[in-house]
């Protein structure tokens, strides 16, 4: 088992274009993100591979673990960091052994914290929680309330992500709560300058930390 970073953890946007995507990853890791989980749900074999492939080189320049969301044959093929599995992508012990003990593995658990349960009794490194907000990349996803990550902060002991329309603004909250670590897809991909809204997210984390 391997320990998940706390910080921004940075969703990639869906594109055709392996050049555009390697830009906003890599302005997004020189601001400092903590990890990048590569999301694409498109039918493209070659494209996800290409585009994976590069992700990982890419982020080891920089010491950032890239996970691939969804997919444990490409998180292997590719030589990812590790992957993240969904309710219907797999089992974890399954992806524990293909991967291997040195792989990140982390799990979607909604609203559910017995799900979250199951899944740091099975291996898992991280769970994440969510939708705590709107989301423009999942607008009819399950909400979830800031209550569920101080339950779980009790009884959860691997790092506990939050997802979900998560901003600049509604991000204290999570944060307040007991989540370590932020997924954000929009927050940063989204913004007309990423390494301005990658630092500025960054920021909350110090201010979190000398509290």
């Amino acid at each position: 088992m391997s320990d998940f970073p706390g910080g921004v953890y940075a969703i990639t946007p869906e594109t055709t274009d392996t050049d555009l995507l390697l830009a906003q990853v890599e302005a997004a890791l020189a601001s400092g993100v903590a990890a990048v989980q590569y999301r694409d749900k498109s039918a493209d074999v070659a494209r996800r591979h290409e585009q994976a492939s590069e992700l990982v080189a890419l982020c080891r320049r920089f010491n950032v673990p890239l996970i691939v969301n969804d997919d444990l044959r490409l998180a292997d093929l590719a030589d990812a960091d590790g992957v993240h599995l969904g309710r219907d992508d797999g089992s974890l012990r399954e992806a524990r052994i293909i991967l291997g003990r040195d792989k990140l593995i982390g799990a979607s658990c909604y609203q559910s914290l017995e799900l979250a349960l199951a899944a740091q009794a099975a291996g898992a490194d991280y769970v994440a929680f969510g939708s705590f907000f709107p989301s423009p990349t999942k607008p009819v996803a399950g909400r979830a309330e800031a209550v569920l990550l101080r339950e779980a902060t009790q009884v959860i002991r691997i790092p506990i992500v939050a997802i979900g329309g998560i901003t600049l603004a509604n991000a204290p909250v999570l944060l307040d709560a007991g989540a370590d670590s932020l997924a954000m897809l929009s927050a940063l991909f989204d913004a007309p300058d990423i390494r301005a809204a990658a630092h500025a997210l960054n920021q909350l984390f110090e201010v979190e930390s000398e509290q």
